[in-house]
């Protein structure tokens, strides 16, 4: 077992992880809000929550992996104004807020399986969990939150180092927290928002502050503490939360188990704190807001597989920004085919118990990489370099390669060439026409007709079909 070193945003450090509970690994992990389709921005918090967790198994702990699904609670301007974001989806789609929870959420989960991304132990929904949420905000009523004509609200001048995770507290408080008359502190939050007099939401509940539904900041701390338990290891999502969300999230934590400051990081609920990167087009940072974003579908829709989006996440350190472009996505795609052609040789080729001493520094390096906070630029560079190994037994090989990519989670052996190779939707040709066209064009060159072979070219072109002569992987052709 390699040491393992992450990064914890709380601290603003790299730390040598140390569980809990010895041998054991608790994640737990901000899912999505299903109103609307993930974009592929979202999904890199997935795919990076998911290798971390491969991570953890590779280093021989036995985990537990928590993501919830939020279908309740989320307002539009992720404070503590405006509309509750499923209840503004259900009334544009005329529907009910059940039915748009399970549409979104189901798509979720499709997204999740075509990146490979493991199954977590528990998938937390939400609205399972509002009588917990009740309680947990009764026992903290008291000494920490006061209540207003719009619901109750969290002081956070009664717990310490508030806003330390964000390190963006100001005497105004932060920007995107919109003003509510009566807030004592500029930060504080809404734990639980009353419905309006007069309005009937499609969720809601009784409770000791009147009917209404629960903040969302208050699911997160009741669902990690009720499954993982205070303090557990690793809390992960998106750096966007680790601005408002997290450090309302801990504060609550603080106030459920102690008041204690958090220079002791297992006050805030977990020992660590981990976020990734946002991803990024030219345009700048990708949203929903338009009601335009990129879905992994357009991505599939365009002909490209959904693990070639997974390994181009992989190319660049989880907190690092990733520019997305479709040239890029390309990259990783033919990046991709050329790991899949080296391990289909070894594909009927039984694994290796013994070890092959060419390929160990290889596989050192490999855990070494993943040792340094989830270093997967260079974990890959390893993989290739043991596919690409020579006069070395293939079914050493063959060991080695399933070991690593039972991390990056490439499916190496479970993909051909061929699946990679996927059809754009808007493509009016068909692989039979385009194989006949070929066959032509091949006869029209070995007569050295290179009019004729030109014109089919061409012709295959406008019908969007890219012909690669020479393409030293063997894809004789893509439609673009």
């Amino acid at each position: 077992m390699t040491d393992l070193r992450l990064y914890n945003s709380l601290t603003r450090s790299l730390e040598e992880f140390t569980p809990v509970h010895p041998g054991e690994a608790r994640v737990y992990t901000c899912g999505p809000t299903v109103y609307n389709y993930p974009h592929i921005g979202n999904m890199r918090a997935y795919v990076f929550a998911d290798v971390l967790g491969r991570a953890l198994s590779f280093n021989g702990y036995k985990l537990t992996h928590v993501i919830n699904i939020t279908d309740v609670g989320h307002l539009t301007d992720d404070a503590d104004a405006g509309e509750d974001k499923m209840e503004k989806m259900a009334r544009q789609q005329a529907q009910s807020i059940w039915e748009i929870a399970k549409h979104y959420t189901e798509a979720y989960w499709a997204d999740i399986r075509a990146l490979n991304i493991r199954e977590p132990a528990k998938w937390s929904i939400a609205t399972d969990y509002v009588p917990q949420m009740i309680e947990f905000a009764t026992s903290i009523a008291n000494k920490h939150c006061y209540e207003l004509e719009s619901g109750l609200y969290f002081d956070v001048s009664t717990v310490s180092d508030y806003g330390r995770l964000a390190r963006a507290v100001t005497e105004e408080g932060e920007g995107r927290i919109e003003a509510v008359e009566g807030k004592r502190n500029a930060a504080d939050f809404a734990i639980w928002r009353k419905t309006p007099t007069g309005e009937k939401r499609q969720m809601e509940w009784d409770s000791p502050w009147g009917r209404g539904a629960p903040g969302w900041h208050l699911e997160c701390s009741v669902m990690s503490g009720d499954l993982l338990g205070f303090p557990f290891d690793i809390h992960t999502g998106g750096i966007d939360h680790r601005e408002i969300h997290h450090p309302n999230e801990i504060a609550q934590n603080q106030a459920f188990c102690c008041t204690n400051g958090l220079d002791v990081p297992a006050n805030s609920g977990a020992r660590v704190w981990m976020h990734n990167n946002f991803l990024v087009e030219r345009s700048g940072k990708m949203s929903k807001s338009s009601g335009e974003f990129l879905r992994l579908q357009l991505l599939i829709d365009r002909g490209y597989h959904p693990l070639a989006y997974r390994l181009m996440c992989l190319q660049a350190h989880y907190r690092s920004e990733l520019e997305f472009s479709w040239e890029n996505l390309g990259a990783a795609l033919t990046r991709l085919k050329r790991m899949i052609m080296a391990a289909e040789r070894l594909r009927d080729v039984a694994p290796a118990e013994q070890a092959h001493p060419k390929l160990a520094p290889m596989l050192d390096t490999f855990a070494a990489a993943l040792a340094d906070d989830l270093n997967t630029p260079v974990a890959l560079t390893a993989l290739e370099d043991v596919l690409a190994a020579k006069k070395v037994d293939a079914g050493a090989k063959r060991a080695v390669v399933e070991r690593m990519d039972a991390v990056l989670g490439l499916d190496l052996f479970g993909k051909t060439r061929v699946d990679m190779r996927l059809r754009p939707k808007a493509a009016d040709i068909t692989e039979s026409e385009i194989e006949a066209a070929l066959e032509r064009r091949k006869a029209a060159r070995a007569e050295k007709d290179f009019a004729t072979s030109d014109a089919l070219r061409d012709e295959l072109a406008g019908r969007g079909v890219e012909v690669m002569d020479g393409d030293p992987l063997g894809w004789e052709w893509k439609l673009g």
